[in-house]
Parts: C-alpha cells; sequence; structure tokens
C-alpha cells in the first residue's frame, strides 16, 4: 500500500500579548513515501506489518500524552509542559537521526522515535485549551482560526523543504566525531529539532500566561487552583456533557475523513491514472500545497462570516461540502483504470505479494508497474475517477475541512465556558489521535480489498449520519454562558 501521511516532528506554543493573539507555529511536514525509504535502509527487517505499527505509535503517543499535558497545564503554568513537550520532540527528533548507529534492533529504535514524536505533540491541548482561557468569546473563532492557519502553513512549507532536502541525497554527509548523518531523510528531524529548541527559547522569552473571562475581563489567576474564581468554576452550573461527547464524536469523524483524504491520495491516483511513485508524490504535494493555500483563504473567510453568523451554521455547513466532495468521487461511466498486466508481461517482476510488499521493494526494480494491480479484483469492474472528480474533490474538501476544524475546537471550547479546559481538550485531541489511527487501517482494508466505490460510499454514509447528529443535538452546542444566561 501507498499512503501520504503527514509527520509532526516539532512544538508549537500560543502567545497572548496586548496587541493580541501571536500563534508561533512551527510545524514540518515530511512525505511518507521518504519515511518507507528511510526505515527499510536502517532495517531490512521491517517488513509491511511492522512498518504499520511505527505508522500508529504516532497518534498513540498522541493520544496518551494529550489529557495528560492536559492536566498539567491545568494546575500549573502552562510553559512547563509547554517546555517539556517541546524537549521531547527534540530529543526524539534527535533519536530519529541516530536509528542508523545501534548494531541491530534499528526498526525500533525508530518505533520508539516515532512514538515520542506524538507524545510530545500532545501539547497541542496545551495550546488549545490556553487559547480558550486568553480570549473573550468574541475573540474565540478568530484565535482558533490562526492557529489552525499556522498548521496550514505547515502543510505548504513541509513540502518545499522536502524538496530541498532531496538535493542532499540519500548519502549526504557524514560527521564522523559525532556519528552522526545528514541525509536527505535525517536533515528534516535535525531541522524540527533545531525548530524545537528555539520553541522552548520563545516559550520562556516571549510567552505570558493571560487568563480572560468570557467578556474579556482580565482575571489574575492564570490557572484554577484558589480564590473566589475556584468557587465559581465548581458551582452548580455543569457543563453540558451530552454537547461534550457529541463535540467529540463530530471531531473524530472530521479528523477520520481526513486521516483517509491524505492517506488514500497515493494509492487512489496510482490506480486510477497510472501515475508511477515519483509522480504520486510529486503531483500529490503540489496539490497538498495548494490546499494548504486554500485553506489559509478559508480560515480568513471563517473570521469574517463568524462574525455574521453562528459558529454551528458554519459546522454544519462545512460536513455538507464534505459529503459532497466524497460524493464526486464515487465512481460513474464505462471507462476502466488501466491494468498493470502490460507492465507485468513486459518486465515479469510481479508476484502474487507485489502489492503488499512493493513499498520495501521498489528500491530493487528498475522498471515500475504503473497501474491498477490486478490482485485487487475491483480494478476489472470499478469505473475510473476521473481527474476532474479529484481535484474538484480536493477543491471541497480543502474548504469543509479547515472549516471543521476551527469550528469544532470553538464550539467546543465555548461549550466547556469557565471550566478548567485543559483535559476537555485532550480527550478532544485524543479523538483526532484515534481518527488518524484508524484511518489509513481503513484504508488498507477497505479501499485494498472492496475499492473506492466501497470506500468513498461509506464515507458518505459516516458523514451523512455525523450531518443528522449534529441536526439533533444542534440545540445544545451553545456557549456555558449563553447557557446559564451570563449573556
Amino acid at each position: 500500500m501507498h499512503k501520504n501521511v503527514i509527520i509532526l516532528v516539532c512544538g508549537r506554543c500560543a502567545c497572548k500579548t496586548s496587541g493580541g493573539i501571536i500563534s508561533i507555529h512551527f510545524v514540518l511536514t515530511v512525505y511518507f513515501s521518504y519515511f518507507i525509504f528511510f526505515l527499510s535502509k536502517v532495517d531490512v527487517s521491517a517488513d509491511t506489518s511492522f512498518l504499520g505499527w511505527v505508522i500508529a505509535s504516532y497518534s498513540l503517543g498522541q493520544m496518551l500524552a494529550s489529557p495528560l499535558f492536559g492536566l498539567w497545564s491545568n494546575h500549573r503554568p502552562r510553559r512547563e509542559p509547554l517546555a517539556v513537550s517541546i524537549s521531547i520532540l527534540v530529543a526524539a527528533s534527535v533519536l530519529y537521526a541516530y536509528v542508523h548507529v545501534p548494531a541491530s534492533h534499528n526498526k525500533y529504535y525508530m518505533l520508539i522515535s516515532r512514538a515520542l514524536v506524538g507524545f510530545g505533540s500532545g501539547n497541542v491541548a496545551v495550546v488549545r485549551s490556553y487559547v480558550a482561557g486568553a480570549t473573550s468569546l468574541s475573540e474565540r473563532t478568530g484565535a482558533m482560526a490562526n492557529i489552525s492557519a499556522f498548521q496550514a502553513l505547515g502543510f505548504i512549507l513541509g513540502p518545499a523543504f522536502q524538496a530541498c532536502f532531496t538535493l542532499i541525497g540519500e548519502k549526504g554527509v557524514t560527521f564522523q566525531a559525532i556519528d552522526l548523518q545528514v541525509n536527505m531523510y535525517t536533515a528534516p528531524s535535525l531541522m524540527g529539532a533545531l525548530l524545537g529548541i528555539v520553541n522552548i527559547i520563545l516559550v520562556f522569552a516571549i510567552f505570558r500566561e493571560h487568563r480572560v473571562d468570557e467578556l474579556g475581563r482580565q482575571i489574575s489567576n492564570v490557572n484554577y487552583e484558589n480564590e473566589e474564581y475556584a468557587a465559581e468554576i465548581n458551582s452548580e452550573e455543569s457543563v453540558d456533557q451530552v454537547a461534550v461527547v457529541s463535540s467529540n464524536i463530530l471531531f473524530f469523524v472530521i479528523l477520520f475523513c481526513f486521516a483517509i483524504f491524505e492517506t488514500i491520495a497515493t494509492p487512489l491516483t496510482m490506480d486510477m491514472y497510472a501515475w508511477t511513485r515519483s509522480q504520486a508524490v510529486l503531483y500529490n504535494g503540489i496539490i497538498l500545497a495548494a490546499i494548504g493555500f486554500e485553506s489559509m483563504v478559508v480560515f480568513i473567510g471563517v473570521k469574517i462570516l463568524s462574525k455574521m453568523t453562528e459558529e454551528r451554521i458554519l459546522l454544519l455547513g462545512g460536513l455538507v461540502i464534505i459529503w459532497v466532495g466524497f460524493f464526486i468521487l464515487l465512481p460513474w461511466g464505462t471507462q476502466f483504470p488501466k491494468i498493470q498486466w502490460t507492465d507485468i508481461q513486459n518486465n515479469t517482476i510481479y508476484n502474487s505479494s507485489y502489492w503488499l510488499s512493493n513499498t520495501a521493494d521498489y528500491s530493487n526494480h528498475t522498471v515500475e508497474p504503473t497501474g491498477c494491480p490486478p490482485v485487487q479484483s475491483w480494478c476489472f469492474y470499478t469505473p475510473v475517477i476521473h481527474l476532474a472528480q479529484y481535484l474538484t474533490s480536493d477543491i471541497l474538501i480543502g474548504i469543509g475541512y479547515p472549516t471543521c476544524n476551527v469550528m469544532s475546537y470553538t464550539l467546543y471550547s465555548k461549550i466547556i465556558g469557565p471550566k478548567p479546559q485543559g483535559v476537555y481538550m485532550g480527550w478532544l485531541t485524543a479523538a483526532g489521535s484515534i481518527a488518524r489511527t484508524l484511518g489509513p487501517i481503513f484504508v488498507s482494508q477497505i479501499y485494498t480489498h472492496l475499492g473506492p466505490r466501497w470506500t468513498f460510499g461509506i464515507l458518505c454514509g459516516i458523514v451523512a449520519v455525523s450531518i443528522l447528529h449534529l441536526s439533533v443535538i444542534y440545540k445544545r452546542l451553545i456557549a456555558f454562558s449563553v447557557r446559564y444566561g451570563r449573556v
């Protein structure tokens, strides 16, 4: 299977000054195809099954860490969990650059590195909870959009940096004194470590905690430890748990859909358009970068629209757009994808386990088969998804996903209100991590065995049920202060 996944390699923080929100997100994206090659390079015993565990370890690490860092931030200055989490990211990035050094078991060191990267990335719960507490209701949507915009910037800069790093080559430069190889595989992680160190310096040099109530009035206590404010938040006014659980479910669906969208891009385009691996990585990289630019425009539009309409309406509209995006991808017509028969007959490199092992074995072949592999029986009876369908879907999902992402965080923070948000944000982040873990599994099972018609048909059904769910609990998705008549 071919997947196109994003690897987060450094931390982030958000700072509030008198001038407004300043979001500092150093996010570096690395194409998964390079990661596959590096794994097979450092440990030839790493098979497809182990590769799946390495991929999942990031999301599992983030899922475990998010509630813990969130709880920590509820009771202590946020620079503590931020500094520790970013330090873990730096250490994990350095470990990734040295996984070639041990004489054996290199794949396990890479697994540990990926898990630590995920664990350190749990600081997103701290960032979101801080922004929720440092903004009034009227500022919240714009602040969340700013943070999401910097994440979108990572989608743009990541492929650009990776393209530059390929110029270093696989051999690169070796520093014998410290056993360090700087090549196209390790350079991104080393850059991530450097940016992480910069982040730590910024946390201590610039970051100043700031807290306001939902009307924008200053609160002296930045945590939830004592005084009159602690008594107020522990009053009989409770958070609507139905709205909280529903928000987590909706966020899971949104992240699940996007995880499938980014994972399926490479195999889908290789099967439908007979692209080679290098073409699929290049063209989908350009598409992802374009979606990153599109998302930044969407974030600006969301900030404007949120002043004219409710977040619930924007969330509902975003889900409808996502549904249309996946519906467009349903195969139709009488044209079928190219089958690999010709390449197989000409090159005689095909075997029955090719589709499962081509990721690791590709570098051993001089000619790469193109087209839909016959081991996938649906290739013979499923119509091709036209390029116009694919590009139109990309544009629509590039509008719907960022809209839903921002609205989910914004509504969630408003539903919780003045209550401690660290753990709540940790659970929301954990829901997203589970979605990112299950997304590639869904692609590997449903797409590989049943094809795009079942894949996108099931996704349309899931999104449709989510839209119905949102309609049912629509009236409960309101701010805490509105629910209890404070605003």
